[in-house]
């Protein structure tokens, strides 16, 4: 083993003062063993050299992509915080990076909002939105500052036969560097010969360098009966799947060993999402659940009904202050979430539902649904008046004004004209259908 880590050393070595002009380092760090063993061979390979000697810049990117695992997420935040505190004080040139999706990308806007299934092998839009893009987004500007950039990623050969075909498929002749789908980008897998009995010999035999507990991983791991997901970059990089840990909400594998085992060795305040995850299993090809129209207005199997995705709201919004009980800093769901979901909902037509409804009558609190309802009270008089003889027509103005302050909110105006004009198509069929009843 000493062998494989001193030829390792050397390697990291070569490769960080390679005269390649200090292109920058991006380690994906998912806090799991891999990326550990990676980042800690880094840093001890580095720390052999005065720290005028460290002018190539590193950064440790971790994606969070806000439906971790709450276990795990807190561990690794525990451990962001431990290797910032350590960079500084003994002056490394590493920087911790977090990265999370855009608030219309995550997972409950999407799958609340605007009603998209559970993920599946067959629609699995979850990986672009809450792994990929976040962390290409920070990629993409490292590379627009400096021209190139190297990723370094703890991907081994041994972990699956796809993956060390990928490896070799993609690694330049000569080099361990290979090729990247974003231009300009390259990556570098120090460890991807080492076992995994190796790796937690490493692991277990020496200390972490910024002061973390490696017994407390190797429990991790024993505890849940899993892996780490590695940091997702592009279409090849493999899913979690099986009992990795990832998302709580992953629907893509048929069960989730991971969490299972968890609970079974005393992390029984898991059981809230577990049955939320269960419940978006068996409901997901539920057509008592789903539209009868795409949301393009294509034939077929469509979004979430509206009051599924309010029924869905609500068990998560149960699940979360069932949880709190236990644990206050555990969140489902932040408020950022909720307001968009609502925006989302206006922007479907969908004004019969309320967030702040189902948030009050889980929670007991008191929110309203328009934070500026007592500023607009001589506006909305004026529209009355003016409407008199069509009384209908303020409830449609309304409405049309809250899809017009959505997309500002949302700080996307485009498509405005079409959320508008779908709204009062649907209004006048309305009224035609009331006509007609009549």
């Amino acid at each position: 083993m000493g062998n494989v880590i001193q030829l390792i050393n050397k390697e990291i070595q070569s490769q960080y003062f390679e005269d390649d002009g200090k292109i920058p380092w991006i380690i994906g760090f998912s806090g799991g063993k891999d990326s550990t063993m990676m980042l800690q061979l880094v840093w001890y390979a580095l720390k052999e050299y005065p720290v005028e000697l460290l002018q190539r810049q590193i950064y440790v990117v971790c994606n969070n992509t806000l439906v971790e695992n709450p276990k795990i997420i807190a561990f690794t935040e525990h451990i962001l915080n431990k290797i910032e505190k350590a960079a500084f004080e003994q002056s490394m040139p590493v920087f911790v990076v977090r990265t999370t999706p855009k608030l219309e990308d995550t997972f409950w806007v999407n799958l609340i909002g605007k009603g998209y299934p559970a993920p599946n092998n067959a629609f699995r839009w979850c990986t672009e939105r809450l792994k990929i893009s976040p962390t290409t987004e920070f990629i993409k500007n490292k590379i627009s500052q400096v021209g190139q950039a190297i990723i370094l990623l703890g991907t081994r050969k041994e972990e699956s036969a796809s993956r060390s075909a990928s490896i070799t498929n993609h690694t330049k002749e000569g080099t361990r560097l290979r090729s990247h789908v974003l231009p300009n980008a390259f990556v570098f897998s120090p460890i991807q010969d080492v076992t995994v009995s190796e790796l937690w010999q490493y692991l277990n035999q020496v200390e972490s360098p910024w002061g973390a507990d490696n017994k407390q991983l190797n429990a991790l791991y024993r505890n849940a009966n899993g892996g780490d997901c590695p940091l997702v970059i592009d279409d090849t990089t493999p899913s979690c799947g099986n009992s990795r840990f990832g998302c709580w909400v992953c629907t893509v594998v048929k069960k989730d060993k991971s969490m299972e085992a968890l609970i079974l060795n005393g992390e029984d305040w898991m059981e809230p999402l577990l049955e939320i995850r269960e419940l978006l299993v068996t409901t997901r090809n539920n057509p008592d659940w789903r539209e009868d129209t795409r949301r393009d207005g294509s034939d077929g199997i469509g979004p979430y009904k509206p009051a599924k995705r309010a029924e869905i709201l609500e068990q998560l919004l149960r699940a979360q202050k069932e949880i709190k009980q236990r644990d206050e800093t555990i969140s489902l769901i932040n408020y950022q979430e909720l307001v968009a979901i609502q925006i989302t909902w206006y922007r479907d037509s969908i004004f019969n539902l309320s967030v702040a409804e189902i948030y009050n009558r889980v929670n007991g609190t008191d929110f309203s649904d328009n934070d500026f309802k007592d500023q607009l009270v001589f506006e909305k008089q004026l529209l009355k008046e003016a409407c008199t003889q069509h009384p209908e027509d303020v409830k449609l103005i309304e409405e049309l004004l809250e899809l017009q302050r959505s997309k500002i909110l949302m700080v996307k105006t485009r498509g405005l004209n079409n959320d508008l004009e779908n709204h009062l198509e649907k209004y006048v069929k309305s009224l035609n259908v009331t006509t007609n009843a009549d």
